[in-house]
């Protein structure tokens, strides 16, 4: 007996701190869960919807990277263009606009050839927006919500593993009881409910700690940081653009700057590319920042290369983000953190992994609140005995 109470008083310390933190997150962890579920295939869906239109490929060279810059500009004059998007085969030039406060997210389709104005499209509308804007902000104030949202989600990390804690049973006989439903007729609600919070989040734990670990290194840069170095990174992790080697660019005005050339440039170099992003220079000190993109529907393989503004040299890279074939392991593990995240590492298998088990940890929340709720209910309920006497003085 002596042995026994050590153990009997950790679980039932893990128990109560397991039971306060679900009832202060409980509402976070299922938004945040519920909406992630919804994310997953928001790229599929959003092919199979899209308002942009087509374009008829041809042979001659497509518009260059400052030309359709201007284009767009006439568009929304004196906003930020956060980069162009050169996807190649029918697909329309994108020029993405983003500013931050107050916040402005808008994409410029522009025909490769002609530069007609194709379509415009307001990212800070519709489904997914709100879809994202609930898992990230909670649809509150983003300094928020953020914050909100991240450390619930720290503590339903904790929570996962105190979970683990509290199923795991003292001997193999109801260590096999708890591992998959044992349901008959006679079952009552409360137990079903008890057996589909132990035995879901069981299962589900082991791959959503994952999902969160992910998660927590995107929201927290010093976990992110913590984190690469201990895998042994010894590289920046804050992304950072590097300065002209050549020094600062100075225009000739003859209208022949080295940017113009750089589509051909860079298809010539990198034929294979699935999509090339180029992002202009922040001032005539700081080079030419590209994203060539190796494959479909992930990020983590793409190369992040920068140019000098005076002769599209290319510029290496101190940080993280660099060339994908030249990174280091720890580089390539937190470079994959996204597609890890939404599961898209693993394909078409890896986003239905992804989905299933943000649907399953959405149900957590709410079979746990029945669970405490059903006990309160129970301890506040009369006794059988106690009914009599209270019927019987009545």
């Amino acid at each position: 007996m002596g042995k026994n109470k050590p153990t009997k008083k950790f679980r039932k310390y893990i128990r109560t701190v397991h039971l306060y933190l679900g009832l202060a997150t409980g509402l976070v962890v299922f938004i945040v869960s519920i909406t992630g579920c919804l994310w997953v295939f928001q790229e599929e869906i959003k092919a199979l919807t899209s308002n942009v239109p087509e374009v008829v490929p041809q042979n001659n060279p497509e518009i260059d990277p400052l030309e359709v810059k201007n284009i767009a500009q006439n568009v929304f004059p004196g906003k930020h263009v956060h980069g162009t998007l050169y996807q190649g085969g029918t697909s329309p030039i994108e020029v993405i606009f983003y500013e931050e406060k107050p916040e402005f997210y808008k994409s410029v389709f522009v025909h490769p050839w002609s530069g007609e104005i194709l379509h415009i499209e307001d990212h800070l509308s519709g489904f997914f927006h709100f879809v994202l804007d609930g898992h990230m902000h909670l649809w509150l104030p983003a300094e928020i919500g953020s914050e909100i949202v991240a450390w619930s989600t720290f503590i339903f990390f904790l929570m996962l593993v105190s979970g683990i804690i509290l199923w795991w049973p003292k001997n193999k006989k109801v260590r096999k009881q708890r591992t998959w439903f044992q349901w008959k007729e006679s079952t009552k609600w409360k137990r079903k409910n008890y057996d589909l919070h132990q035995i879901i989040g069981f299962y589900a734990s082991f791959i959503a700690v994952i999902f969160i670990f992910t998660g927590l290194i995107m929201t927290f840069d010093s976990f992110a940081a913590g984190f690469y170095k201990t895998i042994g990174g010894e590289k920046e992790v804050v992304f950072s653009v590097p300065e002209n080697p050549a020094g600062s660019f100075k225009s000739t005005g003859d209208g022949n700057e080295p940017i113009r050339q750089l589509m051909p440039f860079l298809k010539d170099k990198f034929p294979d590319a699935k999509d090339y992003e180029i992002h202009y220079p922040y001032d005539e000190n700081h080079s030419i920042y590209v994203e060539v993109s190796n494959s479909d529907g992930i990020y983590y393989d793409s190369d992040y290369r920068f140019y000098d503004q005076n002769d599209l040299a290319e510029v290496p890279s101190e940080t993280i983000y660099g060339v994908y074939k030249e990174a280091g392991v720890a580089e390539k593990i937190l470079r994959m953190n996204y597609d890890i995240h939404v599961g898209a590492i693993a394909g078409l298998p890896g986003k239905i992994l992804a989905f299933l088990i943000s649907l399953l940890c959405s149900s957590l929340p709410i079979t746990g609140f029945l669970v405490w709720y059903g006990k309160k209910v129970k301890a506040k309920t009369p006794k059988r005995k106690d009914r009599r006497a209270l019927a019987t003085s009545n």
